[in-house]
Order: C-alpha cells, then structure tokens, then sequence
C-alpha cells in the first residue's frame, strides 16, 4: 500500500488543529445595543449617491464603446 502525502498532512493538521477546537474560550459577550435616538449611519446615504454616480459612468462609458 502506497503512502499518500497529501493524506498524511491533512491527518495530521485534523489531528493537531483538533483540540484547538473544543478547547476554545467562550466567546465575549455580545456589544449593546446604542442608545436611541442616534442618527442613521450617514455614511449609507454617501454610498448610495456615489453608487449612482458610478453606475452612471458605467452606463454611459458602455454606450459609447458599443456605438
């Protein structure tokens, strides 16, 4: 029977990478929620225009490539 080496690394790195795991920490506790009244994100609003603004060029850049 032929030893695969590929086999016998992805063993080992199951093997080693195992316990590592299950013994994990917990993990932190969840952040709280911000106090209301805070405004929306305005950065939305800025990726929403610029968003337009380059679908745009993208529309007209396209128009003028096939003509």
């Amino acid at each position: 029977m032929k030893i695969d080496p590929t086999k016998v690394i992805l063993i080992t790195l199951a093997i080693l990478c195992g316990p590592m795991t299950f013994a994990a920490p917990n993990p932190p506790a969840p952040i709280p929620p911000p106090p209301p009244g805070l405004p929306v994100d305005e950065g939305l609003v800025f990726l929403a225009l610029s968003s337009m603004v380059y679908v745009g060029y993208k529309l007209t850049r396209y128009k003028k490539a096939s003509r």
